[in-house]
């Protein structure tokens, strides 16, 4: 059974902590997100449908989580905080058979659950601002890649995960996000959407899964050492960061060449397909 909760109304969230002897830690990165209209469009992007497979990162007290519970998914819910873990287990969803709570640091367990029953459908978070970027880069590290995911984070990083070629806020993590998805910033949301309200605004990006990827899959790992060789330092040339990262300078030259590129060029004056090629150039 899930519980009926005014999850917008601060003073009603107030109440359920202070009876509960909770408050919010600031060391995990908890906001709760109290716009109503911001949580229905955060489903409507979610697309989901009854039998899904979710996850959740940091469901706190079961805003969303009751959303994607009452749409019929099967959710797997994984909450850090003992005190939310409590009131998730006791009052949220008592004797709810769709909904599974996993209790601890998801970066610690989630490898486990993936290992054990696959990648979900999809995956669905307010993700905290301290794990968000380091979460996403370690699932597609990692290969666990849904078809669809749809997170709420720091506006900066959704900026980066769309950043376009040659602009300050494209990088290695711009890459990596879009190696296997293509990235779309959905929404804005103002910090007063949260409460407490955080210092700095979100935005909500849907990953959705390519049907096509740039990279060939056995060439992922070494890919992805490579970018991080080569924006290793944003200022430096390509040349510079590669014979950094033990490539002689010779080589590099005759690849840059090959693939008529300025030896002056910086790494993010170049798409990802074009770094690719300078890879496989370099490993012949």
């Amino acid at each position: 059974m899930v519980w009926d909760f005014d999850y917008t109304s601060v003073n009603s969230i107030k109440t359920l902590l202070n009876g509960s002897g909770l408050y919010m830690n600031r060391k995990f990165g908890q906001n709760f997100l109290i716009n109503r209209n911001a949580l229905n469009r955060i489903m409507s992007e979610a697309q989901v449908k009854a039998g899904m497979k979710v996850w959740e990162v940091g469901p706190g007290i079961g805003a969303l989580t009751t959303r994607l519970v009452n749409a019929g998914a099967d959710v797997k819910a994984f909450e850090i905080d003992r005190g939310f873990c409590a009131i998730l287990k006791e009052k949220v969803f008592v004797n709810e058979k769709n909904f599974t709570l996993i209790e601890g640091d998801v970066l610690k367990n989630w490898e486990s659950e993936y290992r054990n029953n696959g990648a979900p459908d999809l995956v669905c978070a307010n993700l905290p601002y301290n794990i968000g970027s380091v979460f996403i880069a370690r699932l597609i590290e990692e290969r666990c890649l849904p078809p669809r995911m749809v997170f709420t984070l720091q506006k900066e990083v959704v900026r980066r995960m769309c950043g376009e070629v040659g602009s300050e806020l494209y990088g290695s993590f711009s890459i990596l996000t879009s190696l296997d998805y293509a990235n779309r910033e959905a929404f804005l949301l103002k910090s007063t959407s949260f409460w407490p309200a955080p210092d700095v605004d979100s935005a909500v990006i849907v990953m959705e899964k390519r049907e096509k990827r740039i990279v060939n899959e056995d060439d992922v790992k070494k890919y992805i050492d490579f970018l991080h060789v080569v924006f290793s330092a944003r200022r430096k040339t390509l040349l510079n960061n590669l014979k950094a990262g033990g490539y002689s300078a010779e080589r590099v030259e005759r690849a840059l060449e090959k693939n008529m590129m300025n030896p002056a060029v910086r790494a993010e004056a170049l798409s990802a397909g074009e770094l690719y090629s300078l890879m496989k150039t370099l490993c012949e």
